[in-house]
């Protein structure tokens, strides 16, 4: 509704609007969203299919990084963002425009991604929000639609819903209550785990220099492999995400997530570095490049160059992250049950307690008398 007012509203004061629609994997009518647009006064609507660009250069960035905003959130809204901007700035570029437009409010995350990406793809260009600007109510802003006779759908429907190819994001009505369970109408893409099959579903991933390439040994591109998996991880109840999220505007919100084919792609990936990273790489990246990674795609700072330098450190780690992860997935669960990889660093003999290499006592009295020197020194020092 915020776009479509914005539209009018931008019209009514001599604005001519072109409107863009950026296909990044919602379900939505598209001719419906371009029959809106018109109507609101739009002088041309563009439509946008983006989702390959949206899955090879974002979706894979987030799975190779392990994106997981405060270890819950896989970031799908916040990763479309930056691709929905550069995409209004291309058609911006085409027709000649002075200015960007969006319907974001001030109470949102968007309005930074929107505003930031912006400013840093075309700084020449200005950045309108009406919706920041016009100080309608809620209540008046649907008024206003009426009055103008604008196709503002169920302004009255019971959740916001944002949704593409990796997740689904629901906020609102009895969800702006933490301690309220998520009802079920709040689900589209995954069953309940009770109503899930009783029996359990195995998949393989394999993946290629961090990034999953083949499930089951159906080698697929990565739109169709995400898409694969969200419609398996659904049906046995995988992929639903409830917790209390740090928005960057200032305040704690509860948001609930539907994300199957990002929970399944997050386990398998992090098991697969487990299984081939040294324990300096691992702890280095999971500590240190994924989270921090995180923060910046989720705080709008996409267009941060230390975000590429994160990327750049990552992928010389991932080069070895090669495998396939075996998982069983059940009731909502997801579970890995197998994995195996040319560069894992596990070693049978070694990890063998039946037999196989034992360090002398001699050489485990002098390894364990180094590797607690420092704390036992402080303890004396400190007389504890």
């Amino acid at each position: 509704m915020d776009t479509t007012v914005a539209v009018k509203w931008l019209t009514e004061r001599g604005y001519e609007v072109y409107t863009v629609t950026v296909d990044v994997g919602q379900e939505e009518d598209f001719s419906e969203v371009e029959e809106r647009a018109y109507k609101a006064g739009a002088v041309k609507h563009f439509y946008i299919d983006a989702k390959r660009q949206f899955a090879e250069e974002y979706i894979a960035r987030s799975i190779f990084m392990n994106g997981m905003y405060e270890g819950k959130y896989p970031l799908g809204t916040a990763l479309a963002r930056p691709l929905i901007v550069e995409k209004a700035i291309e058609v911006a570029r085409r027709v000649g425009a002075e200015a960007v437009a969006h319907g974001s409010t001030s109470k949102g995350n968007d309005q930074v991604r929107f505003d930031v990406t912006a400013k840093a793809l075309a700084p020449d260009l200005a950045i309108v929000t009406p919706a920041r600007v016009w100080g309608m109510s809620r209540v008046e802003e649907v008024e206003y639609a009426k009055s103008r006779g604008l196709p503002i759908g169920d302004v009255h429907k019971k959740y916001s819903i944002d949704d593409n190819l990796w997740s689904r994001s629901i906020e609102g009505g009895p969800l702006d209550d933490p301690a309220v369970e998520p009802p079920e109408d709040a689900f589209r893409w995954t069953v309940s785990p009770e109503r899930a099959p009783d029996s359990p579903t195995y998949l393989e991933i394999e993946f290629e220099r961090g990034l999953p390439k083949s499930v089951n040994g159906e080698r697929l591109q990565l739109v169709e492999l995400v898409t694969s998996l969200n419609r398996v991880g659904g049906l046995n109840g995988v992929g639903r995400i409830d917790h209390i999220e740090n928005r960057l505007v200032g305040f704690k919100s509860r948001e609930v997530y539907e994300a199957p084919a990002a929970v399944i792609l997050y386990n398998a990936h992090v098991d697969l570095e487990k299984y081939v990273l040294t324990p300096r790489e691992l702890r280095f990246k999971h500590h240190v490049l994924d989270p921090q990674w995180a923060d910046l795609v989720y705080g709008g700072l996409y267009v941060e160059p230390l975000r590429e330098a994160i990327e750049k450190a990552a992928l010389e780690m991932e080069k070895w992250v090669t495998g396939v992860v075996r998982l069983k997935l059940y009731k909502g669960g997801v579970w890995v049950v197998g994995r195996e990889s040319p560069y894992g660093g596990y070693s049978r003999e070694l990890a063998d307690y039946g037999g196989g290499w034992y360090p002398t006592d001699a050489e485990a009295r002098g390894f364990i008398e180094m590797w607690s020197l420092h704390s036992i020194t402080a303890r004396r020092r400190r007389g504890l």
